[in-house]
């Protein structure tokens, strides 16, 4: 099993519990929210590095962004005063979190038959988070974007694998 399929498999299985998590609704929005950006900067920190061997700048960004996920996320868990104090923020930044993972997606995975998709679906889930954001401040439906995303990069990451 080379790289790429052990990341797309990650990336299903962080993507199935990111969906699933949201649903149990015991834990405080902070933690349901921390909890979704923690899953997605593990993603994107494993993602990094094993990319660096192939693409550097995709590698680094991938690397950068999941370490100031990783930073939020665990403030975002472990801190709820800073949810209060971030909510509406923290919303946002995922939603444009997701829009810049998607353009890294678009850029530095022209090598993958679906990269282009997987970066749209990014920046759409993206713009989507920001409007349901701004409107509902559910962080199930949230939480559950972040996971949808996950699920779908993992399935086209192995469909271009095996194919």
């Amino acid at each position: 099993m080379n790289k790429q399929t052990t990341i797309s498999i990650i990336a299903i299985i962080l993507g199935i519990i990111t969906i699933a998590f949201p649903l149990f609704g015991v834990i405080a929005a902070s933690d349901i929210l921390g909890l979704s950006v923690l899953l997605l900067a593990i993603f994107l920190l494993t993602n990094g590095v094993s990319e660096v061997d192939y693409n550097t700048t995709r590698g680094l960004l991938n690397i950068i962004l999941g370490i100031v996920m990783l930073i939020i996320s665990l403030g975002l868990i472990f801190n709820p005063s800073i949810f209060a104090f971030l909510t509406a923020l923290t919303i946002y930044l995922a939603g444009i979190f997701l829009i810049i993972i998607g353009l890294i997606v678009i850029v530095g995975n022209r090598d993958n038959k679906y990269g282009f998709w997987m970066g749209i679906l990014g920046i759409l889930l993206g713009v989507i988070y920001i409007i349901i954001g701004t409107y509902i401040n559910n962080p199930i439906v949230l939480g559950s974007l972040i996971g949808i995303w996950l699920l779908v990069t993992g399935v086209l990451n192995l469909l271009n694998d095996d194919f």
